[in-house]
């Protein structure tokens, strides 16, 4: 019996104009959530993106389809707004699992703890989980909502599910939770997350951001060396964006994110879809590229898959967030996908 070898499409790097090739995706699946962080949106939330306007799970797991099989892409994090509000999360992921890559979701924990098991059962293979203190007042201040216990039970639920290693992304706010790092690390350390301090970003739906009133990473290491030995672990970064040091000697660590004033554009990997569709190119871009449209005139996967790597060749060098004229994305960070 004669045996017909499987096809293999050719892939094209997405590479941009300064050597850089991203491999991996950020697949953002709603612009809604169900906490209003006081630096992503007001307390009224926003004005969400229309049904129609959002991706259908076929259509989205087309798209990363192209993104793995024609473009060489070999993560895939998925995101929001909340991913775990979208209805079609587990079949999506189960999907994108079947492509053969390594899956992850960043989540605000709601609902976790119920949906975790199933999440695994799909292939999942981690999660991180945005939680800023351990204080259920400074929760209700940051969050606007009484919703700490959720998340605490969703991180022990992704811990039970095997979704590890759980790491745990935390904002540090002047006034308002800068005080609480040393005990946020110490409550990571003791249930075994990894927790991540992110420099706050200007991605918020106010555009109140200020450098001057951003928690550096310099301050938030120097606040943890109060109450912790910090060694750098000595591993490779690469592409990586979290400076990683060991606490007392390990083998826990703790991870900074410098994005302002560390930033690691010359080592990114990493490309956007946004839940309607449109390619960015990086978290602060202001121009995006429509892959909705063309696909759904019927364009078929070849025709994306150029589209695609059209839109990474016009990647900026940098962010360009110390450069005077820089100006804040229009989309705020839940409608962009982190």
């Amino acid at each position: 019996m004669q045996v017909i070898a499987p096809t293999v499409l050719p892939v094209t790097p997405l590479a941009d104009g300064y050597g850089r090739v991203a491999t991996d995706l950020r697949v953002s699946l709603t612009d809604k959530c169900n906490l209003r962080c006081t630096y992503c949106m007001p307390a009224e939330g926003l004005d969400w993106m229309a049904s129609d306007q959002q991706l259908t799970d076929d259509e989205v797991v087309r798209l990363v389809t192209v993104a793995v099989e024609r473009l060489g892409v070999r993560e895939v994090r998925f995101t929001g707004g909340e991913p775990l509000v979208r209805r079609g999360l587990v079949d999506i992921v189960a999907r994108t699992h079947a492509l053969g890559v390594e899956t992850s979701l960043t989540t605000n924990g709601l609902g976790l703890a119920r949906t975790a098991p199933a999440l695994a059962a799909a292939g999942l293979d981690r999660v991180n989980v945005s939680l800023d203190t351990v204080r259920a007042e400074t929760f209700d201040t940051i969050t606007r909502r009484d919703r700490l216990h959720d998340v605490v039970a969703g991180l022990q639920g992704a811990a039970d599910a095997g979704l590890g290693p759980v790491k745990v992304n935390a904002v540090l706010m002047r006034g308002v939770n800068d005080d609480q790092a040393g005990e946020l690390l110490a409550w990571c350390v003791e249930r075994g997350y990894e927790l991540r301090f992110i420099e706050q970003m200007p991605l918020d739906a106010q555009h109140g951001w200020s450098r001057d009133g951003m928690v550096t990473a310099d301050e938030i290491l120097a606040t943890l060396e109060k109450s912790f030995a910090l060694t750098p672990d000595g591993e490779p970064r690469g592409s990586a964006p979290a400076e990683r040091f060991l606490v007392d000697g390990g083998p826990a660590t703790v991870g900074v994110i410098a994005s302002v004033t560390r930033p690691f554009c010359g080592d990114c990997d990493r490309v956007r879809l946004t839940a309607d569709g449109q390619v960015r190119t990086c978290l602060f871009a202001r121009e995006e590229s429509d892959l909705r449209g063309a696909l759904r005139a019927g364009a078929p996967d070849d025709e994306l898959a150029r589209r695609w790597v059209t839109a990474m060749r016009g990647k900026l060098a940098g962010h360009g967030i110390d450069d005077p004229s820089f100006l804040q994305p229009q989309r705020p960070m839940s409608a962009i996908g982190g």
